[in-house]
């Protein structure tokens, strides 16, 4: 079988942005004009294509992200079928709970279209989506939406992009008019206006600028000159030619911006309206323009398995061998198992077998879909830079390699955000009790935020996510997709412990007991772990082993425990540390350092110095100044200018330190950080305080001491 389009022409991209700016609108406008949908969904009749999941549409919020492919060819040559280009779209959330999404989209794309709210300019959840793209180095592009809402500024968006993101950003088009009187954009490049009209806006005008008033003519020949010098200084040669008095020509223009794109030196800003049907084909052009194709990427690098040092590079080829990254597995009612995955190298047919580094396991390809949104295409192969879904892995997890078994290679792994909130759950009927188990381990599947575990001393299912409304969500998927009804506990705080001082214990485990007893016997000394920076953590001693939240260091000397027994001994660290000496909480960020002891030539086995270390460590921990940390949370409330008193009153009764205050529009917006569990219900009070008025976003920020009388109630509560 042969490739149906070239790789030059296919382009990888998501849309970005904070909730409720008009992404998935935005998407269904894509979906319209590319022909992949007949009829235009709006968000708010509970008809999009990309919200497929019922809570979606119930909620008018995106929850996971839906991959999408259509087709487009440019509207500045609309009848050369030549420059018809593949797209594979992701729609991701904006919702703070679901930025896992957010994550592993990013990963697997290779551009984005990022989305803003043109009243709102940059929102808390646009800064934390540019920074995940930052970190992925995806190139972006800026679409300015909901021009034509009342209160809309494209200048005020665009200078809270320069303040807050980028100053890379560069404009590319000006609005004409704004709010009811927003009628078309100016294209600063070719100096030319656009008008949209006919039903749902599919006929593009195309005028002179002679046409528009003065003042819009100034402002178009001023912002032409800004965008002209942003180019050119991306190019010594150019820049040199320019200051000679030479102006690039169009085509040349052109191409060097699409280049410095690539590079993440400029990030174009786009404007319009995509509930208006106004700017959206531009956008389309843009991400043909100046998004790359996979083959304007970087070759991708990974590891090789059976040796750590040795780098492989893999380039986005057909030619070369096989190499997917699977970023996620969903549950399809008709399918069953979905696991996406973006190929970066090589291809693949159904039916054949791939290789699994982890698990160093053969699988076999039973289907391989191509997917639109829930509607699926079924296809024999699959090509080096696209992204697909296969039907018939069992044993692969998100961010799992899969690649050919005669060359394998390790990509580097997603890595995801721990939980912070936990709620307890139980099945409401005997019956429920299996059907529960199996329903919370295929949704930890899918969702690696979600995490399962029991609770050792009172046996309850403990369910961990990333915020109020995610566990909101999987309990309700649990009910309508596996009929699984559950009774829920109020939500819990993940809090943990750590040491403030150092100490040192010894921990002796003897058993006799006729015949051969028991006998361990280890000296420890314990001490916060220091923070280290990456240069450090790579020359560590080859006596030290880092894990998250532990350091384990060995200065046994002349035997006086043998090898054997130390890695038992570490166990017996990491087991005794699970469970917090103040109210048995998991403690983090201590080292541990194993520096004498003994043993018994006979009585001595693993399970006794591991039992002896897991004592010590609990023993040297109650000595070392033990103190209990919470989740703080970054919180930001944008309010109406006479209800600001009650709000920072408010937030100061919750402990919260407010870090500033500035204008958004008619609003004031203050920035906080609060611990989270004076959060939970907050939405309510906040409404009532604010006649519903007010909103308010949080994310997570980062783990703080608690002040004593507060970590009394918490000890006096566990117990």
């Amino acid at each position: 079988m042969e490739r149906d389009y070239p790789l030059e022409k296919v382009r990888n991209f998501g849309i970005i942005a904070h909730i409720d700016a008009g992404k998935t609108t935005t998407t269904e406008r894509v979906l319209f004009y590319t022909g992949t949908k007949h009829k235009i969904g709006e968000v708010h009749e509970g008809e999009t294509t990309t919200d497929w999941m019922e809570q979606e549409r119930e909620r008018g919020i995106t929850i996971t992200s839906a991959a999408v492919t259509c087709f487009w060819i440019p509207t500045y040559a609309p009848t050369d079928k030549t420059k018809k280009h593949r797209f594979n779209i992701i729609d991701t959330p904006g919702h703070i709970d679901f930025t896992v999404e957010v994550k592993r989209s990013l990963r697997v794309l290779d551009g984005a279209v990022v989305v803003f709210d043109g009243v709102a300019g940059v929102e808390p959840q646009s800064e934390t989506n540019w920074r995940y793209a930052d970190e992925a180095k995806v190139p972006r592009i800026c679409f300015i939406n909901k021009l034509d809402r009342t209160g809309a500024s494209f200048e005020h968006s665009f200078a809270t992009i320069l303040d807050r993101l980028s100053k890379k950003a560069v404009r590319v088009q000006i609005p004409i008019g704004l709010e009811d009187k927003f009628e078309g954009v100016i294209d600063l490049l070719r100096m030319k206006a656009f008008y949209f009209e006919g039903e749902m806006g599919n006929k593009i005008i195309e005028k002179d600028l002679d046409t528009l008033p003065e003042n819009l003519k100034a402002d178009a020949e001023k912002y032409h000159s800004e965008l002209v010098e942003k180019i050119v200084e991306t190019d010594d040669t150019m820049m040199t030619e320019y200051l000679e008095g030479k102006i690039p020509p169009f085509d040349v223009l052109k191409k060097t911006l699409r280049k410095a794109v690539i590079d993440n030196v400029i990030f174009p800003v786009f404007a319009g309206s995509a509930l208006k049907n106004k700017g959206v084909q531009l956008i389309l052009d843009a991400v043909i323009d100046y998004l790359p194709a996979p083959t304007d990427i970087a070759a991708i690098s990974g590891i090789d398995p059976n040796d750590d040092d040795k780098v492989i590079i893999r380039s986005a080829s057909d030619a070369e061998p096989f190499s997917a990254l699977a970023f996620k597995v969903a549950t399809d009612p008709f399918v069953g198992q979905l696991i996406f995955f973006r190929v970066y190298s090589g291809t693949l047919s159904a039916g054949s077998y791939i290789y699994n580094p982890r698990t160093r396991n053969k699988e076999r390809i039973g289907r391989i879909l191509r997917m639109h949104a829930n509607d699926r295409e079924e296809v024999k192969q699959v090509f080096a830079g696209e992204i697909a879904a296969a039907v018939g892995l069992k044993d692969t997890i998100t961010s799992d390699t899969i690649c050919d078994e005669n060359s394998p290679i390790i990509l580097d792994r997603i890595v995801f955000p721990e939980p912070v909130i936990s709620l307890r759950i139980e099945p409401k009927t005997k019956g429920d009790q299996e059907k529960m188990g199996m329903a919370l381990n295929r949704l930890a599947q899918e969702d690696p935020t979600f995490k399962v575990s029991t609770d050792q001393e009172t046996g309850e299912t403990i369910i961990a996510g990333m915020g109020e409304l995610h566990l909101e969500i999987i309990v309700d998927r649990m009910k309508r997709e596996f009929t699984v009804e559950a009774n829920v506990g109020k939500p819990q705080v993940a809090y943990r412990e750590t040491i403030n001082g150092n100490a040192e214990a010894e921990g002796k485990y003897i058993k006799q007991s006729g015949g051969r007893g028991n006998y361990g016997h280890v000296k420890i000394r314990v001490k916060p772990m220091e923070v280290l920076t990456k240069e450090e953590l790579e020359d560590l001693p080859k006596n030290t082993k880092r894990s998250p939240g532990f350091e384990f260091i060995n200065t046994i000397k002349g035997g006086v425990i043998p090898q054997e027994y130390i890695a038992p001994c570490e166990k017996g660290f990491k087991e005794g540390l699970d469970r917090g000496v103040l109210a048995g909480f998991k403690m983090v960020n201590v080292s541990v350092e194993l520096w004498d002891g003994s043993y018994h030539e006979v009585d001595s086995n693993e399970m006794a110095f591991k039992i002896a270390s897991s004592m010590a460590v609990q023993d040297a921990c109650r000595r070392a100044n033990p103190v209990i940390l919470e989740p703080m949370m970054k919180v930001e409330v944008v309010t109406p200018d006479k209800f600001m008193g009650d709000v920072t009153g408010n937030l100061s009764s919750k402990r919260a330190l407010i870090e500033g205050m500035e204008d958004r529009g008619m609003n004031k917006v203050i920035k906080a950080i609060v611990p989270l569990s004076e959060m939970f219900g907050y939405m309510t009070g906040l409404r009532s305080m604010t006649e519903g008025r007010a909103s308010f976003t949080m994310e997570f920020f980062r783990y703080d001491i608690v002040p004593n009388n507060v970590a009394e109630t918490i000890i006096a509560a566990r117990k």
